[in-house]
């Protein structure tokens, strides 16, 4: 469905919103894509699409570079060479910290155990075996390699902008997802990379007052690959809803 944006928001009607519920209920983090290249008008439609995503005061925090051909090829190059280094060298881990904490200092249960149940489920349908650590780390690389997409997206936001407007990212980057599905596309969304940034802001050409928010692997899921037949869980809606009357 194509809404003009000459109609007020507030008089579109969706016609079939089994659609929308089927874009969003078949996104999920694909990891492995077909070597067939995407059209960029229809990733400047999806774009167009998500920057309709709401953001407190409309301060629309999002920037975005799209990395594909040779530029995407060179910094999978340098971040998975710098990845592999610091495997060797564990103490070159400090020269690539995160410019914000994503994940929490101390895990506590229920996120630790959804947390493992993702990483047992993922690696237990790859036939990865606990401690097998060679086979872990090839396959967590495969992050740096965007999984074998044809496009890379890198999110960035400026430092003067507060928690908020991270907020308003998850907001825009969803929408982004959602748009991705309706075209027939797959993403993977991808805070691995935050680690790496001051490898990846020079090369995408960032400001000094830019930081990396994550990536996002683009394109057409091989639904032939072993990885993709892994799903993860979600909880009950009556486990996290509270109803007040």
């Amino acid at each position: 469905m194509t809404i003009s944006m000459n109609i007020p928001q507030v008089k579109t009607h969706i016609s079939d919103p089994s659609s929308v519920d089927a874009a969003i209920l078949s996104r999920f983090s694909a990891r492995a894509y077909l070597d067939k290249p995407v059209d960029r008008p229809l990733l400047e439609g999806l774009l167009d699409v998500a920057r309709r995503a709401a953001s407190g005061t409309n301060t629309q925090p999002w920037k975005v570079y799209v990395l594909t051909g040779e530029v995407k090829d060179s910094l999978v190059q340098k971040v998975c060479a710098a990845h592999d280094a610091v495997r060797a060298n564990p103490l070159l881990a400090a020269e690539h910290a995160e410019a914000y904490d994503y994940y929490p200092e101390k895990w506590v249960s229920p996120y630790i155990d959804r947390r493992r149940a993702c990483g047992f489920g993922l690696y237990g349908v790859l036939g990865i075996g606990k401690g097998d650590k060679d086979k872990m780390h090839e396959q967590h690389q495969q992050n740096f390699k965007f999984f074998g997409a044809p496009v890379g997206l890198m999110f960035t936001i400026d430092k003067v902008m507060g928690r908020g407007s991270l907020l308003d990212y998850g907001m825009f980057i969803q929408s982004i997802m959602v748009a991705a599905r309706a075209r027939g596309l797959h993403t993977c969304p991808q805070a691995a990379w935050n680690g790496f940034s001051n490898i990846i802001l020079p090369h995408i050409g960032a400001g000094e007052n830019e930081m990396i928010v994550c990536g996002l692997s683009l394109g057409y899921a091989d639904e032939e690959a072993l990885v993709n037949t892994f799903m993860t869980e979600r909880e009950t809606t009556q486990s996290f809803t509270t109803w007040l009357v």
